[in-house]
């Protein structure tokens, strides 16, 4: 049964790994791109831009994330139930206690970010600390601490960014071929159509695979937090009870967007949780029910 801790490990190689793919990914790119349009340019510019976006990602990538969801940090006199919450658990689990932020939003959420435990953040939605018990609260909260131990967050907060990243480059491509290839040194009108497809595959391609990779970590993610979050608190069953909460609410979270919504406790897109295996394979989250079942089945 995996741990607060067991997969901390595991979870630092995985986000290496996925920023050294990051790397090779926008390379690869780059060089098509400079091969189809027939400007090394481009090729340069791909690597000092993925080089450069993936430092960033790591340092700033939790700052983005909690000013994108307008997250406000909160200090101890401003909710100190809250507070002590955090500060038991997190003293049960061995961690630094982290920064603690509220979104004025009514949907029943919570989100967990920062590289690593030092520099963990936890924000809980308004309507959550409003309509959960204390038992369903500190298992939400047990689930966020659980991805802060496993270093989970790091993995969420890198993919934020650099899927963006990638939206971004394989846009810029597009319009670079577009323009480009009216003042390139190809003169052949095949082989001008050919880059163009190329370029045109690329762009519809790489920001498939680039949220391919997001959903790939962030299903499995959820269940080992849930198993975390309760060994942590020893009680499954809240953690259980605020999902099945969380589940009926249809609250709309104004917020979200696709960068960030593989970052909360459930999907802030509520009502789209259709059971087709296909859409599924989509989903950023694995269905509640099931998450629910799995909580109900562990002996602790």
């Amino acid at each position: 049964m995996p741990t607060l801790y067991t997969l901390a490990e595991k979870n630092v190689l995985k986000s290496w790994v996925y920023i050294g793919f990051f790397l090779i990914f926008i390379i690869l790119i780059g060089w098509a791109i400079s091969w189809a349009l027939d400007s090394s340019a481009i090729l340069i510019f791909a690597v000092v831009f993925s080089v450069v976006t993936s430092f960033f990602s790591y340092w700033y990538s939790d700052s983005i994330v909690l000013s994108l969801t307008r997250a406000k940090e909160i200090k101890k006199e401003d909710n100190p139930e809250l507070y002590r919450l955090v500060e038991n658990l997190c003293i049960t689990a061995g961690l630094p206690l982290p920064k603690i932020y509220i979104l004025e939003e009514s949907q029943l959420n919570a989100f967990a970010t920062g590289r690593d435990p030092k520099h963990g953040a936890i924000a809980v939605t308004r309507g959550l600390l409003e309509r959960l018990d204390r038992v369903e609260l500190e298992g939400v909260i047990a689930h966020e601490l659980s991805h802060i131990g496993n270093r989970d967050s790091l993995l969420s907060t890198i993919a934020v960014v650099l899927v963006g990243i990638v939206v971004l480059v394989t846009d810029f491509a597009l319009r670079t071929s577009l323009w480009g290839n009216r003042g390139s040194r190809r003169d052949d009108r095949g082989n001008n159509a050919i880059a163009l497809v190329i370029v045109l595959v690329l762009a519809i391609l790489a920001p498939i695979m680039a949220n391919l990779l997001k959903l790939a970590i962030s299903r499995k993610r959820e269940f080992l937090a849930d198993a975390s979050g309760a060994l942590l608190t020893r009680y499954p069953e809240g953690l259980a009870l605020a999902l099945e909460k969380i589940s009926k609410d249809s609250t709309p979270l104004r917020v979200a967007n696709n960068a960030t919504s593989h970052l909360f406790l459930a999907s802030p897109f509520r009502g789209q949780e259709q059971k087709m295996w296909f859409y599924k394979l989509f989903l950023t989250h694995p269905p509640i029910e099931e998450r629910v079942s799995a909580l109900r089945q562990l002996k602790i």
